[in-house]
């Protein structure tokens, strides 16, 4: 398929409050794409609920959840801002790419081991086969590259497995996407247990900065950040809550380690917490204010969606087409 650009493909899913993590590692990244790339972003709300959500609240969070892309200055009229539900496309091409992928390349997915453990008692058929559902959303507009955490790159490989796959049967249908890691923020930790990834299903309050926390609580979670017995702000072996806070600090300041050394030389861990809450704080607040603002305005949010759903549509049906008919559809 011949394109004008090529093409970017990113999904967040509505599903709890996001983390700084979140921000820094995707959201805050995505508005380099939009001159470069035909840009996709999809609020994932058939992914959520592969765990159980209360209805009212998954409507709230997906308002929530478009609002956020677009404070975090991804432009409507730049980019293709859409609700993954609104696109029936997405779940007819994930029936018909269950049937091109291999139950062993499913269990073996570390996510689905991950949630798995979490919600023993809703291990259901969902849960084991959305990485397909992934790939047919990255595959329905012939994405040429996915902006991805280091977590979700396994995803991005079998979405390339499975296009590889179907194009070797069917002829060339599928372009196969490469994933982008983002360099800054790739992986925020915990601040109660900086050996873990911060995850915004943590059930310690204290572990997760939130995007819309305020200042006060953003701060007070800082202090409280997990370090070691050491009173030396340097990156090094041994010392994970020091090496994240740096990675964070680094982030939001544009610092590199070396100019952190030279900043807190001679000054304790108390000082430099203090330091990285107020300079998060600081990078969150015009991404905040900008939200709360969006979100009073629910007829815009909602043209928003419409009209992206529109142009996703359209795009996504042209793949659908092709695929119904090289399958052996009747169309």
């Amino acid at each position: 398929m011949l394109k004008d650009k090529k093409v970017s493909y990113s999904g967040i899913q509505p599903s709890g409050n996001l983390t700084i993590g979140n921000y820094l590692g995707a959201l805050r990244n995505f508005s380099q794409y939009s001159d470069e790339y035909q840009t996709f972003y999809c609020v994932v709300d058939m992914h959520a609920i592969t765990v159980r959500q209360v209805p009212a609240e998954l409507r709230r969070r997906t308002y929530e959840t478009l609002a956020l892309y677009i404070a975090a200055g991804l432009d409507p009229e730049k980019n293709t801002l859409y609700v993954q539900s609104h696109v029936p496309a997405h779940a007819e091409l994930a029936w018909i790419l269950n049937c091109y992928t291999m139950f062993g390349e499913l269990s073996r997915m570390t996510q689905f081991k991950d949630k798995s453990a979490k919600h023993s008692d809703n291990i259901n058929a969902g849960l084991f086969t959305y990485p397909t559902l992934m790939a047919a959303d990255i595959l329905l507009y012939q994405t040429d590259v996915v902006p991805v955490g280091v977590d979700q790159k396994q995803h991005v490989e079998l979405a390339r497995d499975i296009a590889g796959r179907f194009n070797q049967a069917y002829s060339e249908t599928f372009t196969i996407p490469e994933p982008i890691i983002s360099k800054s923020g790739m992986k925020i930790m915990s601040l109660a247990d900086p050996t873990k990834k911060m995850s915004k299903s943590d059930e310690n309050a204290n572990a997760v900065v939130y995007i819309l926390d305020d200042k006060d609580t953003i701060i007070r979670k800082f202090k409280r950040a997990v370090t070691d017995s050491d009173t030396c702000v340097r990156y090094g072996e041994g010392k994970d809550g020091i090496n994240n806070l740096m990675s964070i600090y680094s982030c939001v300041s544009g610092k590199s380690y070396d100019e952190i050394e030279r900043e807190f030389e001679g000054r304790g861990y108390g000082d430099f917490k203090l330091a990285v809450g107020e300079a998060v704080a600081d990078t969150l607040a015009p991404v905040q204010a900008e939200h709360a603002r969006l979100l009073s305005d629910k007829a815009y949010l909602e043209s928003v969606m419409k009209n992206g759903a529109d142009t996703a549509a359209y795009f996504a049906q042209k793949t659908l087409s092709k695929v119904k008919k090289k399958v052996g559809f009747l169309i």
